[in-house]
């Protein structure tokens, strides 16, 4: 017998006019109230790296400055982090905060896959992998809800592209769609339960996701079981009726008092069930409950949310070189440091567009590396380059400063990164390629200076080829919040040792990267023709060397991987690695498990990621790590039978430091019940009647007839099966039956034959249905 909430009494006393305007928002950024049933209304405020709130219910708030929050690293550095514990506790930071601004709901986090390097939300986003993407989600928002402050998931879904995205259709394939674009959605689902998920603008194989049914009522409804609120991006609705009856709950921005009058009457005519509207009006009125209960939270202060920037920052920065053990820097070995790049004085630290956060303070490089020095090192600015100036612009007087300062000091570290207004909503990236006079001052002055460090701000994959085999060392240090000055200068001295890893594949040039020939849409539509081949995937393939791989990261100290060992148990495989730390200082690597399907007949990636943990190690100190992966992390989407498969055969499990630095593996035969059975049909191939027992023997019974006629017989040696297994049987029976086929057809045969294998069909072997 179904539980009676009190949502359910509430939606009996509200008339269809009041059900219809709850779909829809009152302002910018609240939801409608009914005054009279004592529904409130509630606040919800952009956040994927810091809460965005407006000083006017009004005002949508992107060109200006806001009521200043706490800035944390934006998604593209807080997801090379790689740190699922500190993913929740900055979501648990964030639901308190959001408490002492009256938000209800954040908007974030942002988790789309980093299809391309050009994407211009790339710097929201967390990784190109949708495992590391969906485990860092997931946490993210437990720790966000524990407060009481509801997530939005977004963007729901193949937001890709900012080029036309409200009139482009993303054209994805099934499998692709499924296996790379949806499954981290899928996962913070089904591990963390978000009360909201925000659908995209743009259209999905040529319908627009707000009112997609096959998205958000099939796959997300029905076989996820997500029973929150669908809301829009802002003004991402098109037919609000369809968006009704596919699943979208809220509109936003309201009050939409047009969409109102919609929905009223299609009631009214009976376009649309009542019952439909009231479904969503439930998840509304569910949503409001959810956030309205948690009360009393202990609200840290500005100064504890400063320090946590700091952390996050420091746990995300890559350092991706360091010839000649360059850093970490000693004091008391040097005399002089020059510090060139108007970034170390005035740091890049988010993105633009509805990001972007009014920060509560920001550390600056410059002042942080000077308290840290002290009066023991004397630290040296020049400029460097011009504030905003055009790419292609190079300032040589600029330069020669940096030069001379350079040559005259013991080590230079250079600041650079994309310019301010390169990385937005909005608009894509144009290059991926740091501004030209920058490259050109790196290369003067690493040319004066062999000891010369790079340290970079972006929020995506750079281009580095010009100069990086001319520089000592290169940090990436993201767009890392409000924290981040001080967090470069612990690490540049030591006080920190780094132990981010990317998570997203830097490309040699733009032209390696899997979505080149197709980056953006045409004519309305994008096709994603790379399929699953998306980041490290497309690399391993293609066995294409990129400049810095998918989770490559160094540390100050190094570390062996001692022994790795995996077992099967019903359906989960249990995976144990034990790794030391072989160097002099404490430090944190990650631990990379992918997977390897050595025996699929569906065509799959060389490895794919599907675990990971973040291990703090003392120097000498060794730990058991230890993993449980389950029957989805050995499947793959078969589109033929809609559904996971995960085929009996052997796996390779691999540990790494990087997808391109495997210290391990071992190979295990995994049997989790649902070998994939092939689906025989007119034209099945000989290949397939073979694989089988009973069709082999259903096979070889009419071979033996067909022979007695035949002038030349059918024999399955070695020879004949290597010329003709990929025949269809059909063909096969022309070519050598043509005598025994006198009184039939080779259609009834094969008609004959496959009544035959669906009576002889062993129990264990579930083949599906033609």
């Amino acid at each position: 017998m179904k539980t009676v909430t009190e949502s359910d009494m509430i939606l009996t006393q509200l008339t269809l006019e009041e059900k219809a305007s709850l779909c829809a928002g009152l302002n910018m950024w609240m939801t409608k109230s009914v005054d009279r049933l004592n529904i409130p209304a509630i606040a919800m405020y952009d956040g994927t790296n810091g809460i965005r709130k407006t000083a006017s219910m009004e005002e949508l708030g992107i060109f200006g400055d806001n009521v200043p929050a706490t800035c944390y690293p934006t998604g593209s550095a807080i997801g090379s982090s790689w740190n699922v514990e500190l993913l929740r506790e900055l979501g648990v930071a964030l639901g308190k905060e959001g408490r002492e601004l009256d938000v209800e709901i954040l908007l974030g986090p942002g988790i789309n896959m980093k299809r391309t390097p050009l994407g211009g939300r790339n710097f929201e986003y967390y990784s190109e992998d949708p495992c590391l993407t969906g485990e860092l989600g997931a946490a993210f928002v437990d720790g966000l809800q524990s407060q009481g402050v509801a997530a939005s998931v977004k963007h729901f879904a193949c937001n890709n592209q900012e080029y036309e995205k409200m009139i482009t259709s993303s054209e994805v394939d099934e499998r692709t769609l499924r296996e790379i674009y949806l499954s981290a959605f899928e996962r913070i689902v089904k591990k963390a339960n978000p009360w909201t998920i925000m659908c995209s603008y743009n259209l999905l194989n040529g319908e627009y996701t707000s009112e997609n049914e096959f998205l958000l009522k099939k796959i997300l409804r029905e076989e996820w079981g997500y029973d929150g609120v669908v809301l829009s991006d802002w003004t991402a609705v098109d037919n609000r009726v369809k968006g009704i009856k596919a699943g979208l709950d809220l509109e936003m921005p309201g009050p939409a008092h047009y969409n109102t009058k919609a929905i009223v009457e299609a009631v009214q005519s009976g376009e649309l069930e009542e019952r439909q509207l009231d479904t969503c009006v439930r998840r509304i009125l569910e949503l409001v409950r959810r956030t309205r209960e948690h009360r009393g939270v202990e609200l840290p202060s500005a100064e504890e949310r400063h320090k946590l920037a700091r952390r996050a920052a420091a746990e995300s920065m890559v350092l991706l070189k360091n010839d000649k053990g360059l850093l970490p820097l000693q004091p008391e070995r040097l005399s002089s440091v020059a510090v060139i790049g108007r970034f170390a004085k005035q740091p890049r630290i988010q993105g633009a567009g509805s990001a972007k956060v009014t920060p509560t303070q920001v550390d600056i490089p410059w002042d942080e590396m000077q308290d840290i020095a002290g009066e023991r090192l004397e630290l040296r600015y020049a400029e460097g380059y011009a504030q905003d100036s055009p790419p292609d612009t190079i300032d040589e007087c600029l330069i020669e400063e940096s030069v001379a300062l350079a040559r005259r000091s013991d080590v230079a570290i250079i600041f650079a990164g994309q310019p301010e207004s390169s990385e937005s909503e909005g608009l894509d990236i144009a290059s991926i390629d740091l501004p030209c006079h920058q490259s050109k001052l790196i290369q003067a002055v690493a040319d004066a200076q062999p000891n010369c460090i790079v340290v970079l701000s972006s929020g995506t994959a750079l281009v580095m080829r010009p100069w990086i085999d001319q520089v000592s060392c290169v940090i990436q240090g993201w767009l890392s919040g409000q924290g981040g000055g001080r967090a470069i200068a612990e690490i540049l001295f030591g006080l920190v040792n780094p132990s981010g890893k990317l998570s997203e594949t830097f490309p040699v040039k733009l032209s390696d990267t899997p979505s080149y020939l197709y980056p953006r849409g045409e004519n309305g539509k994008l096709f994603y023709r790379e399929g699953l081949f998306t980041g490290y995937r497309y690399y391993d393939r293609k066995q294409l060397e990129p400049q810095f791989p998918f989770g490559h990261g160094l540390s100050y100290t190094t570390f062996e991987y001692v022994s790795l060992e995996a077992v099967q148990t019903g359906d989960e495989v249990h995976v144990t690695c034990a790794i030391r730390n072989t160097g002099t200082r404490s430090g944190k690597e990650i631990i990379q498990l992918y997977v390897n399907d050595e025996e699929c007949l569906w065509q799959r990636p060389d490895k794919e990621l599907k675990a990971f943990a973040k291990v703090n190690l003392e120097p000498g100190e060794t730990k058991m790590v230890h993993f449980t992966l389950d029957r989805r992390d050995f499947s793959y989407y078969n589109t033929k039978q809609q559904r996971w498969v995960a085929d009996m055969g052997f796996f390779n499990i691999l540990a790494g430091s990087s997808s391109r630095d495997i210290r391990l593996r071992c190979r295990l035969h995994c049997d989790f019940g649902t070998q994939q059975a092939v689906q025989f049909h007119t034209f099945s191939l000989l290949s397939d009647w073979l694989r089988y027992s009973h069709s082999r023997a259903v096979l070889e019974e009419y071979l033996a007839d067909m022979n007695r006629h035949a002038e030349e017989a059918v024999i399955l040696n070695e020879e004949f099966i290597g010329f003709w297994n990929d025949f269809p049987l059909i063909k096969i029976i022309q070519m050598f039956g043509q005598q025994w086929l006198q009184d039939t057809s080779p259609h009834l045969v094969i008609e004959e034959m496959l009544e035959r294998v669906a009576r002889c069909q062993p129990a264990d072997e579930e083949l599906p249905e033609r």
